[in-house]
């Protein structure tokens, strides 16, 4: 029911951001004419309705091209290995020198991994860079069968041995469980393909740890509330018909819930910037959106566990966790070097929820270990921006090229 109700309400959006459309091509021819901004309100709400509603398919990465070293080098997206959940995408550049290899985990919690264009395009400097592309949950069969947390733990093993000995993992946000969990897995199996370094960017690896809005929520009632109220099924017209899931509108509407003053704030400076004339403005704040506004449901099972292993039990942080039937121990992680990055302001993953995963990697020696708080960065400043830039990345380049 809740999905049939969101999906009715999102065909009409259709017509209101084809009525949008429709003013903004009659308004286009005359914006050489109105050097004053007489159609300037006009132009604004037009441009905001043609923007009205969600989109359910991934943007493009929009990377054509990176400078590496004295020169522009050509960037093509090639599919490594697909699966019905997920695509081993490589960022494959015209270069002739080697350069160490990392695959990227993008977060599976509502956004597609474009979230993470910024990162990508800094690593592509120095790095032969692999993203985890997942797919949207409700453009998935129901044949194609469940995909829970194990699964995803799985999916990373296997990408990381389709990379190939000698790599580097970089986990954004919530995938830092799963890809410690991943490499203590490599590391008892005596795995080859065990990455050299593992990187963990604010990520929930123990919420016990100054809990925030985001952690109370999850651990506020009990799991079968989840179940009963935020899953729905995905209705006849998509290809995952029937399938189970964990909308992506329903995690979006959370977020901003969080802070809806800045979402409020950030559309009134948007219809503030096109009826002035001030296109480069409105452009920033659209690219954000563009990417905000584009979301995907996750499977039902995958969400009800990872809200239960992670945020409710703490099964890792308490040295409970299993895979496939087996303990996970981070204290088999012996030749993985361990970096850690926080944000001083975080209000998704507090102070000490990423840094935890050092007191749970006992088998490591004090030089394969580093961790960095960015002073004055929220949750998104971790993985993108001029700090992520500046002063994040030039750390975490330095991890990778000692565990060379």
């Amino acid at each position: 029911m809740m999905y049939r109700a969101y999906q009715a309400q999102a065909d009409l959006l259709e017509t209101v951001r084809a009525v949008g459309g429709l003013a903004l091509g009659g308004i286009d021819p005359w914006r050489s004419w109105d050097p004053e901004r007489t159609f300037g309100h006009l132009d604004a709400a037009s441009r905001l309705m043609a923007r009205a509603g969600l989109t359910h398919a991934r943007p493009d990465y929009r990377i054509g091209t990176v400078r590496v070293g004295n020169r522009e080098a050509a960037v093509t997206e090639v599919p490594v290995l697909a699966t019905p959940f997920g695509t081993l995408l490589h960022f494959a550049k015209d270069v002739d020198v080697a350069q160490p290899r990392v695959l990227v985990v993008a977060p599976l919690s509502g956004h597609f991994a474009t979230l993470l264009r910024n990162t990508v395009q800094t690593l592509l400097a120095d790095h032969d860079v692999f993203i985890t592309d997942w797919h949207n949950a409700r453009d998935v069969p129901l044949a194609a069968g469940r995909f829970g947390f194990d699964d995803h733990v799985e999916h990373l093993i296997r990408f990381l041995e389709a990379i190939g000995p000698g790599g580097h993992v970089l986990a954004v946000c919530q995938p830092c469980v799963q890809v410690l969990a991943a490499v203590a897995v490599m590391a008892e199996a005596g795995n080859p393909a065990e990455p050299r370094s593992m990187t963990l960017m604010a990520g929930p690896v123990d919420t016990r740890v100054n809990p925030t809005k985001v952690n109370e929520l999850a651990t506020g009632k009990p799991i079968a509330w989840f179940e009963d109220n935020l899953i729905a099924t995905v209705p006849a017209r998509h290809a995952g018909a029937g399938r189970r899931v964990y909308p992506g509108f329903v995690q979006l509407a959370a977020f901003m819930a969080m802070n809806p003053e800045r979402h409020v704030k950030a559309h009134r400076d948007l219809y503030r910037h096109v009826a002035r004339g001030e296109d480069e403005k409105a452009r920033v704040i659209e690219a954000f959106y563009d990417e905000y506004f584009a979301v995907l449901d996750l499977t039902a099972e995958f969400y009800l566990e990872t809200v239960r292993i992670v945020f409710q039990d703490t099964l890792l942080a308490r040295g409970a966790l299993t895979f496939r039937g087996g303990r996970v121990d981070p204290g088999a992680i012996r030749r993985t070097a361990l970096l850690t990055v926080e944000g001083e302001r975080d209000d998704i993953c507090a102070l000490g929820q990423t840094a935890a995963a050092h007191e749970l990697c006992t088998g490591l020696k004090p030089y394969r270990r580093r961790h960095h708080m960015q002073p004055g960065v929220g949750h998104y400043g971790v993985f993108s921006g001029r700090r992520w830039e500046g002063q994040i990345y030039p750390i975490v380049r330095n991890v990778m090229v000692s565990s060379e």
